[in-house]
Parts: structure tokens; C-alpha cells; sequence
């Protein structure tokens, strides 16, 4: 069965008695060439387990499931499990699991398969939660081989944007932490069913397996991003002093500029690296008040 084809869908959902459910954000791929694409973007040398987040009418899990030697797909919405139960039958490597991700241990969930061999994500992601999605994801510390995402087009570049981009922000500082992301390409709204109103895209994130910067303290490092972009109009020693009352605004400002940064500049010109020199140089200070 073509499942990317509108009358097919509706033909299913209409035999099980479903509909969709706009709280769930469902609106399914309906071009197969970019079903396939995504599924050839999580391929990474060693990876035997792709963890799918959504699996919605099963489309993408049934071309993950012929590239890959275990599809581990999760879906939020109890009626879709019967339905993918039927739509997926062709399948025996294939774990369907009826479950809210950001309630889920995932370590424990991938317990087996991270021993056995490397394991992906791959999701489409309801717009309204993809950064609390993302979050969970890089928090696991979880050594995936790639995270490859569907997200709403303006937070692909936000992701994806370079210090002094005006995409740039927390997130994006926050996420290079942890990887290098990528934009693979664009996929119109007119490309689902129902269309979303707006244009998505498609990531990937290759986590590092060691990363190139990090912080004494990581705590402190995560505090110092979200203080520089709390209020993104200041200067970033007068963005770090509204956060930091700890230590004077005068320390603050010393320690941007020890670190070769000019007293005027934003924290969206900094990258990573440099906000982990500048934690340091601000821990630093701080042990000596």
C-alpha cells in the first residue's frame, strides 16, 4: 500500500474510526521522494537503531525499517497504535511502543541497543513542541550517531544560524555544546496531509564524541548563555549583570574584556567556544569574591 497517497490515508483512518488530532500537531508526509530522503539522512557508518519519534501513519517508519536492522518508533496517540499494527505488518523489524517521549527514560529504552551497536533519531516534530523535544534529546547525553529532524522552517535556520546571524540564539549557542547542525533541504507545506501552514526543514545534528570546548563548570556556562541572550538589546556585560548578582557588574565587564572581547559587544556575536572561555574567566572572578 502507497502510504504517502491522501485517499489511502483516508481510507484507513476512516476504517479504524479515527481522526486528526490537532493537540498531537498530526499532519503526515504525503511525497514519498522526501519520505526516502529523510530516511537516507539518518544513515551514519555502524548505526544498526534508528529511534523514531512519531511514527505517526508509518510512512517513514517503514523506509527507516528497510535501511536499518531495528526501527524502535514511538507514538503518543493510543489510536494510531492498531492502525500502524496494520500498516506496518509487512515489517518484523519493527517495535512499535505507545508512549509521550518526554515522558520516557530513554536510556533505559535504548539500554540494549547502545551496547549492541550505534543508535539515530529520527522525527517529525509537532511544531509547538521541538525544542523541549530537542532539549530532552542532547540532556540524555546519550551517544547517538545523528539526530535527524522535520522542524518548522525558521527554527531550522535559528538551529542552524552562526554567531551574528539574527537567527542566533540560546538554543543554537546551547545546541553547538553538543554538535554541528546542519540544514539537508527545505520541504513545502503543500508536501503534507493536513497542510501545516507553514514550510518545514530538514536537520541533522552529528553529536561530537568529544566536544572541542568545555567548560570548568557547565552549570555555570549554561547560566552565562541564558544571561546573554536574556536581554539580546544589551551590551553583554550589561545582559550578564541583570542575571549575575553575585558578582559586580565591574568584574563582569572585566571579564568580557580579558577575554578579548570588546565591552560593547552582544552575546550574539559569541560563539560556543567563547562562551565557555568566558564562564571560565567569570568562575574565576567569582572564586575570589
Amino acid at each position: 500500500m502507497n502510504l504517502c497517497d491522501i485517499g489511502t490515508i483516508k481510507d484507513i483512518m476512516a476504517a479504524y474510526g479515527l481522526s486528526f488530532r490537532k493537540e498531537f500537531g498530526q499532519n503526515f508526509l504525503i511525497d514519498g521522494e522526501t519520505v526516502a530522503r529523510i530516511a537516507d539522512s539518518c544513515l551514519c557508518e555502524g548505526t544498526k537503531t534508528v529511534l523514531e519519534i512519531g511514527a505517526g501513519f508509518g510512512a517513514l517508519t517503514s523506509e527507516l525499517a528497510r535501511r536499518f536492522e531495528k526501527v524502535i518508533a514511538l507514538e503518543i496517540d493510543r489510536g494510531l497504535i492498531p492502525l500502524l499494527g496494520f500498516t506496518l505488518s509487512g515489517f518484523s523489524n519493527i517495535e512499535i511502543i505507545q508512549a509521550d517521549v518526554t515522558k520516557t527514560d530513554l536510556r533505559e529504552l535504548l539500554s540494549t541497543d547502545l551496547a549492541r551497536g550505534g543508535v539515530s533519531v529520527c522525527a517529525n516534530l509537532p511544531y509547538y513542541i521541538t525544542t523541549p523535544i530537542l532539549l530532552q534529546l542532547l540532556e540524555t547525553r546519550l551517544p547517538f550517531d545523528c539526530v535527524c529532524l522535520m522542524v518548522q522552517d525558521e527554527v531550522a535556520d535559528r538551529l542552524c544560524a552562526a554567531p551574528g546571524d539574527p537567527e542566533y540564539g540560546s538554543v543554537t549557542a546551547y545546541m553547538n555544546y553538543f554538535g554541528t547542525c546542519t540544514r539537508l533541504f527545505g520541504v513545502p507545506k503543500n508536501r503534507f496531509y493536513p497542510a501545516p501552514k507553514v514550510d518545514s526543514a530538514v536537520i541533522r545534528i552529528d553529536l561530537y564524541k568529544e566536544k572541542p570546548a568545555v567548560p570548568a563548570d557547565e552549570q555555570l556556562f549554561f547560566r552565562v548563555i541564558r544571561a546573554a541572550f536574556g536581554q539580546r538589546r544589551k551590551t553583554l556585560p550589561n545582559a550578564l549583570s541583570s542575571q549575575f548578582t553575585d558578582i559586580s557588574k565591574t568584574e563582569l565587564a572585566g571579564a568580557v574584556e580579558s577575554c578579548g572581547f570588546s565591552p560593547d559587544i552582544r552575546g550574539e556575536r559569541l560563539s560556543c567556544a567563547d562562551f565557555v572561555r568566558l564562564s571560565d574567566e567569570i568562575g574565576r572572578r567569582m572564586k575570589n569574591v
